[in-house]
């Protein structure tokens, strides 16, 4: 399964949800992208004040904070 995780430099509550991802069962199979909001100008108007955000395969959005079993229930409804 593939998400996206919206983040940049120096976001520590970034690291926290990275470290929620990567807690992830491994049954899950769990790709992660990592995109850098610094880096995009819409970016930064979208998710700016509202990092860290995962994007999920359906284009659905969960933003922090969030819990491994937030994201695991979204993963099992994919």
């Amino acid at each position: 399964m593939h998400v996206t995780l919206y983040t940049t430099a120096g976001c520590h509550l970034c690291d926290l949800a990275e470290a929620v991802l990567l807690t992830l069962p491994t049954h899950y199979q769990l790709e992660i992208t990592h995109t850098e909001i610094g880096d995009s100008d819409e970016l930064v108007a979208r998710y700016g004040i509202r990092i860290p955000v995962v994007k999920f395969s359906d284009d659905t959005e969960i933003g922090w904070p969030f819990e491994q079993h937030d994201i695991e229930s979204k993963l099992t409804q994919l």
